[in-house]
């Protein structure tokens, strides 16, 4: 419990300057799971649901630095980040970057909001700082499907 509040409390060392990144995107999806499965899935359990099993260097901290990488048409993903705020169960954000084909290299932020209600939790992704159209469109059309296949993996 006194991590949980620790964590509340702690500011992010610098938050990223994404004013002359505007590409930005929003994803929802309501799920039949608690908002402290999610929670615990987006800050102990990446492997379980996301990321290639054992690749995951990741402490539920802000201003923690995390890697995990995917693997995706057989090429591996390397993907490098921080947690910037987390609220137990509520909310996490993260700052995201990976190479090409993802961000390019641009340090963009994920923010994820739980919110309960009666049909579960509704998650609610935002993903900002994009450089260009592309990454975002990118990012756009496999969010979705990413949501989908935590939905699928934590419901088995």
């Amino acid at each position: 419990m006194k991590e949980s509040v620790k964590n509340t409390m702690t500011k992010p060392i610098c938050y990223p300057d994404l004013s002359s990144r505007p590409f930005a995107l929003t994803v929802e999806r309501t799920m039949s799971i608690p908002p402290q499965v999610l929670y615990r899935a987006w800050t102990e359990q990446f492997d379980l649901w996301f990321a290639s099993p054992g690749s995951v260097m990741m402490k539920d901290e802000v201003n923690a630095a995390f890697y995990f990488e995917t693997a995706f048409d057989g090429k591996r993903h390397p993907h490098y980040g921080r947690f910037l705020r987390l609220e137990p169960n509520r909310l996490l954000e993260l700052t995201w970057l990976t190479g090409e084909g993802g961000t390019k290299g641009a340090e963009t932020v994920v923010t994820v909001e739980l919110k309960q209600n009666e049909d579960g939790t509704l998650l609610r992704l935002t993903h900002t700082g994009f450089s260009d159209e592309e990454s975002k469109n990118n990012h756009e059309q496999a969010w979705p499907m990413v949501l989908t296949q935590l939905e699928e993996q934590l419901t088995k």
